[in-house]
């Protein structure tokens, strides 16, 4: 019998059974992407992350993500709750302040805080932002998302972002028609896939006390109908916001909420970090690991598994 150690972490939270749970295998060295996403698929978790031995000198571990339907290229709240495991039960918050994660869209540096030995905040630097026109008809956006056309802000555009994977950006004018959305899961699955966009994201700027910006996501065409608290998508959102100019590039930092509509509420802490250049996205926060165990899988399972 071959056992696989497997975790369940709730991303963006402190609390269990809040925020956004992800799947962690911290060593799947001997499995093929077949059996990951078999795995990813059993989980039934949003996100499930793969730690693999890194090829990438200048990297700590190579991390494939699945959702239980395929492949993606990053996920934002499976890379908080990956390292947060190793920082906390892998000694890596011991003999370092920070690891560096090799993704399909490159590598990305994660640091966590510490004080008296105690891991806090752990953040990741998210690759550059970008943002393009999304040239589709808003009467029949607001019919997909589920709410009325007069509920969408218009002092913002609609636009697709990206920081790891194409977003469509969607400014609402409060948290409560935000929580009142009631998607067509099936047809956004499809406009999705037609569109090539992994997301959909709902953002506000009338955010209850202590939260700048409020967010909803729905990714129907990827397995998830929704997504509770998105580290990848916020980071998205930010680098719109930034590059639209209606936030400033200059050091600054947001409190994002997220999840409250399907009671798992999380707060993402993001800064916005001025380069040489141009500038970062940082998105930080805490997580909780919930469950641990192994998988107990066959020596007849796969060839791969010796």
């Amino acid at each position: 019998m071959n056992h696989i150690r497997v975790y369940h972490v709730d991303a963006f939270t402190q609390i269990p059974f809040e925020g956004n749970p992800a799947g962690v295998v911290p060593d799947a060295s001997r499995l093929t992407l077949t059996q990951m996403q078999k795995i990813a698929n059993q989980l039934n978790l949003p996100e499930t992350a793969f730690l693999l031995p890194a090829n990438d000198p200048n990297a700590d571990y190579r991390v494939r993500y699945f959702t239980p339907q395929e492949e993606i290229n990053f996920c934002g709240h499976a890379t908080i709750a990956s390292v947060w495991l190793l920082a906390n039960e892998y000694g890596w918050g011991k003999k370092a302040d920070q690891i560096t994660l090799e993704t399909n869209i490159g590598l990305i540096p994660v640091h966590w805080d510490k004080s008296q030995n105690q891991i806090g905040k752990v953040t990741m630097t998210q690759i550059s932002p970008e943002v393009k026109d999304a040239p589709y008809d808003k009467l029949e956006i607001a019919d997909l998302i589920g709410i009325d056309i007069n509920q969408l802000d218009e002092r913002f555009p609609i636009k697709l972002a990206y920081t790891g994977n194409w977003t469509l950006i969607v400014p609402i004018k409060t948290h409560q028609a935000i929580d009142a959305a009631k998607p067509k899961m099936d047809q956004l699955a499809l406009f999705n896939q037609k569109y090539s966009i992994t997301n959909t994201h709902l953002f506000t700027f009338g955010a209850k006390q202590g939260f700048d910006l409020y967010t909803r996501d729905f990714a129907p065409s990827i397995g998830i109908p929704e997504d509770p608290v998105t580290g990848a998508a916020n980071g998205a959102l930010t680098g719109y916001l930034v590059l639209e100019n209606i936030i400033s590039k200059e050091k600054s930092h947001l409190i994002i909420g997220q999840g409250d509509a399907v009671g798992r509420p999380g707060t993402l802490y993001v800064t916005i970090m001025p380069t040489k250049t141009d500038f970062a996205i940082q998105v930080g926060g805490f997580a909780h690991v919930t469950i641990e165990g192994n998988l107990r899988l066959p020596e007849s399972w796969s060839d791969s598994l010796d």
